[in-house]
């Protein structure tokens, strides 16, 4: 399709230490598409912009309703790398008819978001991309789940190298996510439940074969996997630590690991354990999740542009696309 006149992509937070890398796979995957940068300290954006091409820089005031934009300035989408507390970002797309995608919001946080929606469901597309890693691993999981006639449990377990936690506003979401809330929300034996201290946590092998304690983790893998599987039984954990490449003395990476328990066709129960890294850390990985998401509400790939409603990753965009896009921007995936 093509994007020659197409307004921009208002990425907030694109000068950012994740922003700026998706900014980059968003261009990579559409050489065309026009985006703007939008953040706090016009320098840095334009300094983004300008290494993109095709891009412009703003100055974004998320205490204002009209984020500080010109009247009559159009753009195509709304990407959000920053927590919006005020909600005038989802409301702005809201007002312009156009899609809505963001990261930060935890389950214990849905409300502000689902209330905007319910107030005007035919207004946008909104993709809540709020799990892990921007979707790679609840459609990485969903993917290893199809050679399954029906699956029991999911364990979700990362990896997070404490030198990797990302730029500002990674760690005042870290920070926000894992203290504001100090349970973590599970599917046991098929109720959900808030689970808090050691039951949260859980141990799990890492990519190295070291034992690693992962606490509860609380993202919406776990509402979108329960939905989409019907499995009984799914937690998340993270562990945030020494990555298995940096214990070797190599740069950080980040890891991945899904363990997914279920009754193939044939009767038989058995257990299968997925592993994706990616050598450059969370990043990446997050920007390719992100950009396809993009690609995916614009109708750029994947389908037609998508209508209004609220949604999660998987339900609009297929996991083999996505894993295809990780291991084009270098994730290794493998079944141990």
């Amino acid at each position: 399709m093509s994007t020659g006149t197409r307004a921009p992509v208002l990425i907030v937070g694109g000068s950012g230490v994740v922003g700026s890398i998706a900014a980059q796979t968003l261009r990579r995957l559409q050489p065309d598409l026009p985006i703007t940068i939008g953040g706090r300290d016009l320098d840095k954006a334009r300094a983004v912009a300008d290494a993109l091409g095709e891009a412009d820089a703003v100055i974004v005031d998320l205490a204002r309703a009209d984020l500080g934009q010109p009247e009559g300035r159009a753009y195509s989408a709304v990407v959000m790398f920053v927590k919006d507390d005020t909600m005038h970002s989802l409301a702005f797309a809201q007002a312009r008819g156009v899609p809505y995608l963001e990261i930060s919001t935890a389950p214990f946080e849905l409300g502000p978001a689902v209330g905007l929606y319910v107030a005007r469901p035919q207004r946008a597309p909104i993709l809540l991309d709020c799990t892990w890693l921007a979707g790679a691993a609840m459609l990485a999981a969903l993917q290893a789940a199809r050679e399954f006639r029906s699956v029991e449990s999911i364990e979700l377990a990362a990896v997070l190298d404490e030198q990797d936690i990302g730029g500002p506003a990674a760690y005042v979401d870290l920070e926000r996510q894992t203290k504001a809330v100090s349970s973590a929300l599970q599917r046991v034996d098929g109720q959900w439940k808030w689970i808090t201290g050691e039951a949260a946590s859980r141990v799990f092998r890492a990519v190295d074969g070291r034992e690693v304690t992962g606490q509860g983790y609380s993202l919406l893998d776990v509402l979108g996997l329960a939905t989409a599987t019907g499995a009984r039984s799914i937690r998340s954990v993270v562990a945030i630590g020494e990555s298995s490449t940096r214990r070797r003395g190599e740069p950080f990476s980040t890891e991945i690991i899904l363990e997914i328990t279920g009754t193939r066709g044939d009767g038989t129960t058995a257990t299968v354990r997925h592993e994706l890294v990616h050598p450059q850390g969370q990043a990446p990985i997050t920007a390719v999740g992100v950009a396809v998401g993009v690609e995916r509400l614009l109708g750029l790939a994947g389908g037609p542009p998508v209508p209004p409603g609220l949604y999660l990753p998987h339900v609009i965009i297929e996991p083999e696309h996505l894993l295809g896009r990780l291991v084009e921007f270098g994730t290794q995936i493998r079944r141990a």
